[in-house]
């Protein structure tokens, strides 16, 4: 069985804290056509470089519709950064446009099947799953980006396209699982195309 959640499947409910305080829910995104899921912490080289272009393409695509909310689910006791307090920390310092929740029983990690830091989930008005992987070929380094596969999904999504190319593999640091060596990942976690 593949570790990572499918393409055509339905986004799986979870119920977690936030940085502002509140507890959401998938219901809680039901004022909004498209739902963005995406893995990410707070210490990762590939997320902090490429936040900004992430924050670009949230505001691009808010008006339309487009919710994005971020998931932490590292492991504290792996980078200490990445506990519930630096989170907050994060998103007062950057402000961030979307929810950033965190996944500390590491479930819905698991559920979801992310792999790394960042590692994006992209759903449709009836919440199933058009996309999964990257953001961008080149997280670590945007000087060197020459695909913005988040972008061209969310352009084919908004526009009723179908979606090209509907799963990349994620560019990023492994996700840190609980009491698992900081480059352990699930045996049955590959790359998700070859």
């Amino acid at each position: 069985m593949a570790f990572t959640l499918k393409t055509g499947s339905q986004a799986i409910d979870f119920n977690l804290p936030a940085t502002d305080g509140k507890s959401y829910s998938l219901q809680s995104f039901s004022n909004s056509k498209y739902l963005v899921l995406f893995f990410t912490c707070n210490h990762c080289p590939y997320v902090i470089n490429s936040d900004e272009l992430t924050r670009k393409t949230a505001e691009q695509f808010r008006e339309i519709g487009v919710e994005f909310v971020a998931i932490n689910s590292n492991s504290k006791n792996t980078y200490e950064e990445d506990d519930f307090e630096s989170m907050v920390e994060r998103m007062n310092k950057h402000k961030f446009p979307w929810k950033y929740l965190y996944d500390e029983s590491q479930e819905v990690a698991l559920a979801y099947g992310a792999l790394r830091t960042p590692h994006f989930f992209v759903f449709d008005d009836k919440r199933r799953l058009v996309y999964t992987g990257r953001a961008v070929d080149s997280p670590r380094d945007l000087t060197k980006v020459t695909v913005n596969d988040l972008e061209r999904t969310l352009e084919e999504l908004v526009s009723g396209k179908g979606i090209s190319v509907p799963v990349t593999n994620p560019i990023g640091c492994n996700v840190k699982w609980e009491g698992k060596d900081k480059k352990w990942m699930p045996p049955e976690a590959c790359d998700l195309v070859w």
